[in-house]
């Protein structure tokens, strides 16, 4: 029985930190369309997959709060390199959502004054 509770509880983990991977990838994505598309001057569109960007962090977002508050109420969660990794995609997501979020104003500005 014990055992039983212990891959469960991995099952679960496993697919939270999946979660955050794929999230963190599909933010990335979504942030790297909208600079392409604000090269374009499609700004409707940039806007679009910023927001995009931001739904999938969110998602994350909530993943780790759940994670975060596991741990805080004394149930700790193995530190993997799988873990680790989910992190690291993010962080990486994050920043790089901020930065699109900045090129894409650029490029707005460089529209404006053409």
């Amino acid at each position: 029985m014990a055992e039983e509770n212990q891959a469960t509880e991995t099952d679960a983990s496993l697919e939270t930190i999946m979660g955050l991977i794929v999230n963190g990838g599909n933010a990335k994505s979504s942030a790297f369309e909208a600079i392409r598309a604000a090269k374009e001057g499609d700004f409707d569109k940039a806007d679009a997959k910023l927001k995009e960007a931001d739904n999938f962090l969110t998602e994350a977002h909530n993943a780790q709060t759940s994670m975060l508050t596991d741990e805080a109420s004394g149930k700790h969660t193995h530190v993997s390199l799988l873990l680790v990794h989910s992190q690291d995609h993010i962080m990486n997501a994050i920043t790089f959502r901020d930065l699109a979020g900045e090129i894409v104003d650029l490029y707005r500005r460089l529209d404006a004054e053409k």
